[in-house]
């Protein structure tokens, strides 16, 4: 979440935007903009997420000159690697302004790397202070083996499928059965995935990333276990953008196979339910007026969505 995120959003007639991830000298200034200025979607945000010392992403943030993430420090980023400091970073979650907790379960391996992660122990201590503090916690998690911890660990929702294993592996539907029983809902974020794919075919000496038909694979496992399935795309300042990225994320998802009913649900009244957004996600009286007219009818194809006509932010009609 940078200078322009929000605007990008709602320039693509994204409302809300669910963010996963602002270092502590933006969020403010990125909570003022959305509260007082109707030109750029609303925010909720995790404010700084948890993570080992110098475990993902910490990694991405050290930019060359002239991106967005030039000046950024970092080895500055608050960290946690044991258990005993969960209730603290929690409590500094809170002063914050954080609406939920973001914690990275991620050794690199998916990308080729060797990171820092945190431990099981401090993954359940962190999530239990959440809760404590009224928290909802989202977890970080791309493979199998990632996935069984943070669903050990109590998690509220996955910020991604996994990308570890083939479609048709039984062990996938497995998986996606223990994420329903534990009532666990999941952001897709194909639309990352197929960005990551795409970047390795364009480079083929990195190491190869967990790849979209693997995210898709899982996809269709979650849907068929009946897990909860939340449109996202894992924006950044680089790929996939704010607001054009949900586009994309519609379309896949409905060529993975869900309905466009199914995906516009994903992209609207199921993340207001299980983020706690009740003023907002569905065309009721009394809501929050965020509507986005289109030509077209997109719960039978979702192309239309992009056939934008008006669109309305805290009812307040767009120019």
């Amino acid at each position: 979440m940078f200078d322009g995120s929000l605007a990008e959003a709602l320039r693509y007639r994204v409302t809300t935007e669910l963010d996963m991830f602002c270092l502590p000298q933006i969020l403010q200034g990125q909570r003022r903009l959305a509260a007082e200025d109707d030109d750029v979607a609303d925010l909720r945000s995790a404010g700084t997420l948890a993570t080992a010392p110098g475990g993902h992403p910490t990694h991405l943030l050290a930019a060359p000159a002239g991106t967005v993430l030039d000046g950024l420090d970092p080895t500055a980023l608050d960290s946690v690697s044991d258990p005993a400091q969960a209730p603290a970073f929690v409590q500094a979650r809170l002063a914050e302004g954080a609406d939920y907790l973001k914690i990275v379960i991620d050794d690199g391996t998916v990308h080729g790397a060797d990171l820092p992660v945190m431990t099981p122990e401090t993954a359940a201590a962190l999530t239990a202070s959440a809760h404590d503090a009224g928290l909802r916690v989202i977890a970080h998690a791309i493979t199998a083996s990632e996935v069984g911890i943070a669903l050990d660990a109590g998690v509220d929702g996955l910020a991604h499928v996994w990308t570890d294993l083939a479609p048709g592996d039984p062990a996938a539907q497995r998986l996606a059965e223990r994420v329903r029983a534990r009532e666990v809902f999941v952001v897709t974020t194909l639309a990352y995935f197929e960005a990551i794919t795409a970047r390795h075919a364009e480079t083929p000496d990195c190491a190869r990333p967990g790849s979209s038909a693997n995210a898709v694979g899982a996809l269709r496992a979650l849907r068929r276990a009946g897990v909860p399935l939340l449109a996202g795309t894992d924006a950044t300042p680089f790929v996939p953008a704010h607001g054009a990225g949900m586009h994309r994320e519609l379309r896949l998802l409905t060529e993975a196979g869900l309905s466009a009913e199914e995906a516009l649900a994903a992209a609207t009244s199921l993340p207001a339910r299980h983020f706690g957004l009740s003023d907002r996600g569905r065309v009721v009286p009394g809501l929050r007026a965020d509507l986005v007219l289109v030509e077209g009818d997109p719960t039978r194809d979702i192309a239309a969505v992009g056939s934008i006509t008006d669109v309305w932010r805290r009812g307040a009609r767009q120019r």
